[in-house]
């Protein structure tokens, strides 16, 4: 059961950062009469038919740069991580490693040679 909740909250997690647009939109669509009437920047020229897709179009900006943003966060980081990770991996296997030891020498045999050859059953009628 944790596990299941650990997968989900991972994979919501990352998600997210995928679906960042989707949830900008939902939000437009959701609070679009507000939008129009208090945050517009064309509130005031209703003949351009603006209803808030300007301040949706500067939200989705602003979102795509985050998402960018942290995009090449992650990749420093990963660099980063993966410069420190292979340092502390070799000496974690230098003292993990097991002997080897010789496989021990095991006989083969055949099995018995049978020389019947079996018929299926014959029914007299």
């Amino acid at each position: 059961m944790i596990r299941r909740l650990i997968a989900t909250a991972l994979l919501l997690a990352m998600m997210s950062s995928i679906l960042s647009k989707l949830f900008v939109y939902a939000e437009f669509k959701s609070n679009q009469a507000f939008i129009a009437s208090s945050l517009c920047e064309n509130r005031e020229r209703p003949e351009l038919n603006c209803e808030g897709k300007c301040y949706l179009m500067k939200k989705l900006k602003e979102a795509e740069d985050k998402e960018k943003k942290q995009e090449n966060q992650a990749q420093k980081k990963a660099a980063v991580d993966l410069f420190f990770l292979n340092e502390k991996v070799a000496s974690v296997f230098v003292f993990t490693i097991p002997e080897r030891k010789k496989p021990s020498i095991q006989k083969f045999t055949l099995p018995e040679f049978n020389a019947e050859i079996p018929h299926p059953p014959s029914y007299n009628c």
